[in-house]
């Protein structure tokens, strides 16, 4: 059967269901009742519930809710309003000096026609199709006033000074607990571990004695299985199974034309063309330096506007009070030692001599060791007859030729085209010339070709 080396590519559609079974399956024979070996992987087996699952956690069973006790609310003191007048001058109004406003002087410079002295022949489509209409001018409805600034004094209060009530600041309570004096007398430094501990004799640890290297009276074996059982067994060189290389090619001598030498045809190429730039001419007036800001800019004489910052304040030239209600309210606590929360051992520690003999060292009885026996089977070949190295493939294979696909030349090779299948396949059968003297006529036999 041919194969195919190409990609498949599924266009056509034959009917026919595609099979997938491979060469081995078809051709592999079975060897009597040798199963395959079983996987080594375990099986996914549910764990079954082995006890019903407590809802209870040791944080329910041991949080104990405590009473929640509303915050004291500390009551608003009542309002007085203070006697007197505001003084609602400001710096601003004070140091503020009012100028006239007249109207701003335009700065942009006047409009520079650039027009030649040539006469223009033709008229623009612009006068061509405009015709002037007859309108009148509208008046301006803008009433020209100058500013005026008021002569009597602003008197509207704002909201702010309004709804803005003055509060005198209240220093909260102090929450400090009262005075506690110090203990007298030097401080106490014994503590339950110093007063209670008992101290112990240490004895000295066991040392495992030393035992003494003796050699053996036995000679050493240096041989090992595979040097004392082991025997070469004089045998031929393995014949190569590889196909001689022959050579792919013609014989004959190099034509020293080319198909791009025959029709290559030299086409004439000029030398691009490079922009030559101008000299530089530097240009021989004078640069005018003025701009419309310095023509048209007019100087005003104006004060230097005064500070806004405010008068220093007095420096007072009493004593420092070095008092804060920190020092005067404050006072240490008097501290006493918490006690061990450690509970107390439920197993007494042994008070006898600890033996160092273990289970293991007590129990266990030595055993000489015997080495294992050799299952190795006797020697069944002789050593003078030689090694037959032939095997079933070598005697029984038989090289054949390379099938030329018939999709690439089918008239060249004798073919003729048949088909086409579900994978793109075109099958071709092949023409047998007649027999002479002979009225039969054989059936040629189809095959696949390139997709």
């Amino acid at each position: 059967r041919h194969r195919c080396c190409h990609r498949p590519t599924k266009i056509y559609d034959d009917g026919l269901q595609p099979s997938h079974k491979t060469e081995y399956l078809e051709k592999y024979p079975g060897y009597g009742n040798i199963c395959p070996p079983e996987s080594c992987k375990p099986k996914p087996e549910l764990q079954e519930n082995r006890a019903r699952m407590d809802g209870t956690t040791t944080f329910k069973s041991d949080y104990l809710p405590y009473e929640i006790v509303t915050r004291p609310f500390r009551p608003q003191t009542e309002y007085r309003p203070k006697s007197g007048k505001i003084d609602l001058g400001t710096i601003y109004q004070r140091d503020y000096n009012p100028h006239k406003v007249g109207p701003v002087t335009l700065v942009r410079p006047r409009e520079r026609k650039h027009t030649s002295d040539a006469k223009v022949d033709t008229i623009p489509t612009y006068r061509d199709h405009y015709r002037l209409w007859e309108s009148q001018r509208t008046e301006s409805c803008k009433v020209e006033r100058d500013y005026e600034p008021p002569s009597e004094r602003f008197g509207n209060p704002s909201t702010f000074q309004d709804d803005y009530i003055p509060r005198q600041p209240n220093p909260p309570p102090s929450c400090k607990p009262c005075d506690s004096k110090l203990p007298e007398g030097p401080f106490d430094g014994n503590t339950i571990h110093r007063t209670a501990y008992v101290v112990h004799e240490l004895e000295p640890l066991f040392v495992r004695p030393r035992e003494e290297y003796k050699p053996s009276d036995q000679p050493f074996e240096d041989l090992t299985t595979h040097q004392r059982d082991f025997k070469g067994m004089p045998g031929e060189q393995a014949k190569s199974c590889k196909p001689e290389s022959r050579k792919h090619g013609s014989d004959d001598p190099f034509k020293g034309t080319t198909e791009f030498q025959d029709r290559y045809q030299p086409y004439l190429v000029t030398a691009p063309s490079f922009h030559k730039p101008r000299e530089y001419v530097p240009p021989t007036d004078k640069m005018d330096l003025k701009s419309s800001n310095r023509l048209d800019y007019i100087k005003h004489k104006v004060a230097p506007r005064a500070p806004i910052k405010p008068a220093p304040g007095r420096k007072s030239t009493g004593p420092f009070q070095g008092k804060t209600t920190t020092k005067e309210d404050y006072q240490p606590w008097r501290v006493c030692p918490q006690g061990l929360i450690k509970k107390e051992e439920e197993i007494q520690k042994p008070t006898g001599k600890f033996a160092s003999l273990t289970t293991f060292r007590s129990h266990y009885i030595p055993h000489q060791a015997n080495p294992p026996p050799s299952f190795k089977p006797v020697h069944a070949v002789a050593t003078g007859v030689p090694f037959k190295d032939e095997t079933l493939y070598r005697t029984e294979y038989t090289p054949k030729k390379k099938e030329v696909c018939p999709g690439l030349n089918p008239d060249a090779l004798g073919y003729v085209y048949v088909n086409t299948d579900s994978q793109g396949h075109r099958f071709y059968r092949q023409v047998s010339p007649e027999r002479s003297g002979s009225n039969c006529s054989p059936i040629p036999e189809e095959v696949p070709a390139v997709s």
